[in-house]
């Protein structure tokens, strides 16, 4: 059964599912949809282009798929999607995408904390933790596992790879590679994401050869393009060693140094 508190304005149109608390004073727009068991704080407000996935929870303050911060954007009908199981705390403003894309994207099961900020055409994988006051850009791409210290600002079209760690109060002005620790204004390579890794159940095999390919990358004296051959020689068929070189080879904004 549903709950929706008498003050909250939720349009007729909107599609709601089953077992949802909407708080005091919400607005939920006409073009919005909210899948089953999930509970929507006081002062909430769902924009057109809501979709949410179930057991989602969202607190006070928070805003979801409002127009993007972009002057190009002539409303064009887009979106922000919430996979199941995600959090956003208080006050998080999350927009949705523009015509480049048509869409923002939060996967399943993060952690969006206070005052975050996703920006139009972004994407957050799953199991992803971003920390409080973090500020994403437009056109960014958080792969799955990452965690973002608080108070990080992400450039736009900036790449974060699966695993990796992020220092609060850092500057990312480039791609941070999967599985490492980056921190800093701007961010730099502080190694591997050990502790991540061991938790995350990676065998010491695997770890071996993560570390191996950033020795080569970050500490080999090579150049980029150098390093890059080397790796893909060294470790031919290697399946973590091809994702991270193709992580490298498309890193557009170029890479964190060391």
């Amino acid at each position: 059964m549903s709950t929706i508190h008498p003050t909250a304005i939720v349009s007729p149109k909107a599609r709601i599912g089953n077992n949802i608390s909407i708080g005091p004073y919400s607005i939920i727009h006409d073009d919005v949809e909210i899948g089953d068991d999930c509970i929507i704080g006081p002062h909430a407000v769902l924009y057109d282009g809501a979709r949410i996935g179930n057991r989602v929870k969202l607190s006070q303050g928070v805003s979801v798929s409002n127009a993007p911060q972009d002057l190009k954007y002539n409303n064009e009908k887009t979106y922000f999607y919430i996979d199941d199981d995600t959090t956003v705390r208080e006050f998080a403003v999350l927009h949705r995408g523009t015509s480049s894309h048509g869409e923002s994207k939060v996967g399943k099961n993060c952690l969006l904390m206070a005052y975050v900020h996703i920006a139009h055409d972004c994407y957050v994988g799953n199991n992803v933790i971003i920390a409080n006051t973090c500020q994403i850009a437009g056109h960014c791409e958080i792969e799955d596992n990452v965690i973002i210290g608080g108070v990080t600002g992400v450039h736009q079209f900036s790449k974060i790879g699966k695993h990796a760690i992020i220092g609060a109060c850092s500057k990312i002005a480039s791609d941070v590679p999967p599985f490492i620790m980056a921190s800093g204004h701007p961010a730099r390579y502080y190694g591997l994401n050990l502790i991540g890794l061991k938790r995350r159940g990676f065998p010491k095999e695997e770890i071996e050869t993560i570390r191996q390919v950033y020795k080569l990358f970050y500490e080999s004296g090579l150049n980029h393009t150098q390093a890059l051959e080397r790796i893909n020689q060294e470790f031919a068929s290697n399946k973590i060693a091809e994702g991270i070189l193709e992580f490298l080879k498309k890193a557009t904004r170029g890479t964190v140094r060391k």
